[in-house]
Formats: C-alpha cells, structure tokens, sequence
C-alpha cells in the first residue's frame, strides 16, 4: 500500500510495529535509504533489528517525531508507522508537518495505523486508534493535498496525501 519502489528516500516515523519496517526497508535497495525516527530506544532497537535480520538496511534515529533533523526536501516517502494514536493531539499535527518539511516537492505521506473497529470489537479494543476522518483532517491541516483513504482493511487502515509542489 505504500508504493515504495528501489531507489526510493524512504522516512519511517514511528518504530510501534516493526514488521512493518522490515517490510518496508527491503524496498529502496542499495540504491535508495531508509531512515528510521522514534523516541524510544528501545523500539528503535527491536524495529532495526527485525529489519536487518530480514535484509533491510535501515539508518536509525532515536529523536523526537516532531523535530526531524533532516534538510527540508530529503526524501521522497514518509510513512507514519502507527505513530498517530499514541501521540497527544498537539504533536500530531507537528510530527505530520516535519514529515512535510522533510519531504521533496510532490513527496507522499502515506500514514498506516490500526483501524477503527465495528462492534464488540470496537467496544473492547485498546482504544488507540482513529477514525480515517480524523487522520485525512491532520494530513490536510499539515499541508498535504489530494489527502485520501487508500485502504481499511484486515485491521489496518492507510491514508496517504503529497505535499505541494
């Protein structure tokens, strides 16, 4: 769903589900980058090391999602790795503008995270999720245009906008 191809300047914000990066970090190659941000240095540690047991070569940060230290245009895809729902409303919005920022001009955001849950499973879920909605508005709030749901489904949902030209 995140249509990294070789080549690619892969970001990954967020270090919550490591599969995900693992699968993510095989796809720029030799010929791209994956670079990892979170806060914690301990999920840091668990995502790498799962990445680079299955091939992925990953550069790990362990720095706040709000204040990236990447140049302004550095890569072309950002992916919001469940980060979102643990991050209180106010940081929310800046982690998505750094991801702005750090994107090149026509760059994507795309955002994976649990998805919302229909009844008794919604009911007696963790609660840390959020409506697309809700992330379709952050996306838009942070700059991002052509913002849209790409996919629901088997738990996950992805929302994806590009960042002006």
């Amino acid at each position: 769903m995140a249509a990294v191809r070789m080549g690619d300047r892969l970001l990954v914000l967020g270090a919550d589900a490591p599969k995900v990066l693992a699968q993510l970090a095989l796809k720029p190659g030799l010929t791209g980058r994956t670079c990892m941000v979170d806060d914690d240095e301990a999920r840091v540690q668990r995502a790498v090391s799962l990445a680079e047991s299955e091939g992925g070569l990953v550069e790990p940060q362990t720095v706040s999602v709000t204040s990236l230290p990447y140049e302004a245009g550095s890569f072309d895809i950002a992916v919001v790795n469940h980060l979102l729902p643990r991050l209180d409303t106010g940081r929310r919005g800046q982690c998505l503008a750094e991801a702005a920022r750090v994107l090149r001009g026509g760059g994507r955001c795309v955002v994976i995270q649990p998805g919302r849950r229909n009844g008794i499973a919604g009911l007696l879920g963790s609660g840390s999720s959020m409506a697309a909605s809700e992330v379709e508005a952050l996306l838009t709030a942070a700059g991002f245009r052509a913002v849209h749901t790409l996919a629901d489904r088997q738990g996950l949902l992805f929302v994806e906008g590009a960042r002006s030209t």
